[in-house]
């Protein structure tokens, strides 16, 4: 007899997984997207549903009566059973794998490890292993357990912090990865994998005197809270490149009031703010009129309730904004180039889409290398 299910029924989180979901979502950003450069590398088998499905953005969906010639067509990543596998049974492998590598080398503070829609083949446990490599992970590599095996559920979000020492065994709390290996026991199916944590950024990287984009979010930049994102994820704000359509930006609902709409950003360093690029790409009936950029220097993240409203000082006042269009803002800026930051406000009026912003300025305190040894400015 089969069961009645609804197939299109998603698992909503709800109670302290939540609250830590978003607490993973506002101090932290997902290392391993395929947006940022997160790519998976190699799998011990893939045989219904290929592994890079497991970082594309959502959370997969479900289509009835699709299949391919292996099987259900499932949107996520998918073994065969294990039991069904020789090389399984002569090699004594007790899991199916995953090797990834991130997107931006950092500090993992969690993970959600999403069943959605497996929900007679997701595993029973998974584990998460990690190390530095600047190449290609291979059978030398030293992997450390970030996450020890732990129980999941089926067609459900599975949301870990790994500070937690039933979770955790090493302390993660310094130390940058490159590299994961997502295990699941025995087999099955996962639908996304999303790593939360905090950029570890090479400085070095960057030249003597180079403006660097400190909201770009490879570079540690974090959009921490927005008044609205309706329509898209406060993140695409500082995401690489240009935005591919109208769904890959920031983009708030209709309001019905004089607004504005606005998003603070954490800079990923303290530092100057000397030039600005706002682009509107793609948003061609429903771009801000004008907009705003605040900035301000605090050592807290927390600007809920109107925390911190007083600290606000203007960078560039109210400016006209056009369709489509990336504009640059230099003579704009009220700041003073001496004047360093640490978060700043975008304000759009009366609401709208934004597709991307760049923060351009000089680190305070950065040191660099030069020929004659390293000097601080």
């Amino acid at each position: 007899m089969m069961l009645d299910i609804d197939t299109q029924a998603q698992n909503k989180l709800s109670g302290a997984p939540l609250e830590l979901e978003a607490q993973l979502k506002t101090h932290c950003v997902d290392l391993v997207s395929e947006r940022v450069g997160g790519e998976t590398l190699s799998c011990s088998d893939d045989f219904f549903a290929g592994m890079e499905n497991l970082l594309k953005a959502g959370r997969g969906i479900f289509i009835d009566g699709k299949f391919t010639d292996r099987g259900k067509w499932m949107d996520g990543w998918e073994s065969r059973r294990s039991y069904g596998r020789a090389h399984r049974r002569e090699s004594g492998a007790d899991c199916d794998w995953c090797i990834i590598r991130l997107g931006i080398k950092g500090v993992i503070r969690g993970f959600d490890i999403d069943t959605n829609y497996f929900r007679g083949n997701a595993p029973e446990f998974v584990s998460v292993e990690a190390c530095v490599s600047e190449v290609e992970p291979n059978v030398d590599t030293i992997w450390q357990t970030v996450l020890e095996k732990t129980s999941v559920e089926a067609h459900s979000q599975n949301i870990f912090a790994i500070d937690d020492t039933a979770n955790s065994v090493i302390n993660n709390s310094k130390k940058a990865w490159t590299h994961i290996r997502l295990n699941m026991f025995p087999d099955g199916g996962i639908a996304r994998l999303r790593v939360y944590g905090e950029a570890d950024v090479n400085w070095d990287h960057f030249i003597e005197g180079e403006l660097i984009d400190l909201a770009y979010i490879k570079n540690g930049g974090k959009a921490l809270l927005v008044s609205d994102m309706f329509f898209s994820d406060k993140n695409n704000l500082i995401m690489p490149g240009r935005g591919k359509d109208m769904g890959d930006g920031w983009e708030t609902k209709r309001r019905r009031d004089p607004g504005p709409d606005w998003s603070i950003v954490k800079l990923a360093s303290r530092g100057s703010i000397e030039k600005v690029i706002v682009d509107t790409c793609h948003f061609k009936g429903n771009f801000p009129d004008t907009f705003t950029l605040e900035g301000m220097v605090s050592s807290s993240d927390d600007f809920s309730n109107g925390q911190q409203e007083g600290k606000w000082q203007p960078i560039i006042a109210k400016t006209k904004l056009y369709a489509h269009r990336e504009h640059l803002f230099i003579n704009e800026i009220v700041a003073s180039s001496k004047e360093s930051f640490t978060h700043v406000r975008l304000s759009i009026f009366p609401d709208g889409g934004i597709s991307r912003m760049s923060i351009f300025g000089r680190m305070l305190g950065k040191v660099l290398g030069t020929a004659l040894g390293k000097r601080e400015v």
